[in-house]
């Protein structure tokens, strides 16, 4: 199989802003050539507690969820459209880190790689 492009972008939480502590809570994969789009999300609520013990889990497991919709959401934008949106700057506790780019034979499999050496 060719190795073809593709993107992604971590997905982050910054409970405190104030404070610019980070855990990488989401990945996001989009590869154009391959009309692949998928979303990834964990949130280790013991780490979280560590960075903010008063953090809303439910509150940013409903945005993660909003990421995921966005994903599947083939109604309203085009793949790259959607990457493009959900990897649009945000000064909220959930945020896109940058995109980043490689070379993959499948990019399902880049996902789940990436995945877990980044998130978990």
């Amino acid at each position: 199989m060719t190795r073809v492009a593709f993107e992604y972008a971590l997905i982050r939480l910054v409970p405190r802003i104030e404070r610019g502590e980070m855990m990488n809570v989401g990945l996001v994969v989009y590869c154009r050539s391959r009309d692949f789009l998928a979303v990834r999300t964990h949130v280790d609520p013991d780490r979280l507690r560590a960075l903010d013990p008063g953090a809303d889990l439910d509150a940013v497991e409903a945005v993660l969820l909003g990421y995921r919709q966005v994903c599947d959401d083939e109604r309203r934008m085009t793949l790259g459209e959607r990457f493009r949106w959900l990897t649009s700057p945000r000064s909220t506790v959930v945020q896109p880190g940058p995109a980043h780019t490689g070379l993959t034979d499948d990019p399902a499999v880049e996902l789940e790689r990436l995945f877990a050496v980044l998130v978990l």
